[in-house]
């Protein structure tokens, strides 16, 4: 697509590029490569709700069923592609290196499947899991040896995701109000910015003085306050517009 930016936005949107980028993505650049939101009407699984699922009570109840669950969510995202937005971001990153910053909502790995390596993922990663005795990580990528797995010390695996009524790691939101706080471009990208802490990165961003392009096919809570909108999806709009972004890098 064309994005026929005004000769202002695109101005702006090149000075802002020589400085630090932040990255928050969210459900919609995931629904491009056909990662249902497993929320509402199209996440009805059996006789469940996902916030009836999503929570350490349900996990203490039924750890079985939970995991039945995240077993089938697996399915469905080993079968997804990172699409051209996420390639993008995987450009950008290599282009500027460590002035860029990705943070996502998501816990489907696409990004790094995409090859991208700075990732703050403020939710978790489904293909991680959290040993609830001893607490630390590992990753299982293959299908699930058992149904609910166990670690080896012999207390229950858990997903590695943060569910309704858990906080976020502080130390990763330390890292991710930090890089919204430096920025001087902040992409805000497939996300309705109405979740927080993650919908308060962008306006911290621009109380800072970011420039802020948001790129979402529906406007949003932050549309009337960001500096450019862009009504399109990441993998219609991201390709000419870090086309745009490394141009000016190299100027």
């Amino acid at each position: 697509m064309t994005l026929a930016l005004s000769a202002e936005h695109e101005h702006q949107l090149r000075q802002a590029s020589h400085g630090s980028i932040v990255a928050l993505t969210g459900a919609g650049i995931s629904a491009e490569s056909k990662v249902p939101t497993f929320r509402g009407a199209d996440g009805l699984w059996r006789r469940y709700r996902a916030e009836d699922l999503a929570t350490p009570y349900a996990f203490a109840a039924d750890p079985l069923t939970v995991w039945e669950w995240y077993d089938w969510r697996r399915g469905i995202i080993a079968a997804a592609l990172p699409n051209a937005g996420h390639h993008c971001l995987r450009r950008l990153e290599l282009a500027v290196g460590d002035q860029f910053q990705l943070i996502t909502q998501n816990v489907d790995g696409l990004h790094q499947r995409a090859g991208t390596e700075r990732v703050l993922e403020l939710h978790g990663n489904i293909w991680r899991t959290r040993c609830t005795g001893e607490h630390h990580r590992v990753e299982l990528m293959e299908q699930l040896p058992e149904l609910p797995p166990c670690c080896e010390c012999g207390a229950l695996l858990r997903p590695d995701i943060v569910w309704f009524g858990e906080s976020l790691d502080p130390g990763l939101l330390d890292r991710a109000f930090a890089a919204a706080t430096g920025a001087a471009l902040f992409l805000v990208i497939g996300t309705s910015a109405v979740v927080t802490p993650a919908a308060d990165l962008p306006r911290l961003a621009l109380a800072q003085g970011a420039f802020i392009a948001e790129i979402n096919p529906e406007p949003t809570i932050l549309t009337p306050i960001v500096h450019l909108s862009l009504r399109a999806t990441a993998g219609e709009a991201l390709p000419e517009l870090v086309d745009i972004i490394l141009d000016a890098c190299t100027q």
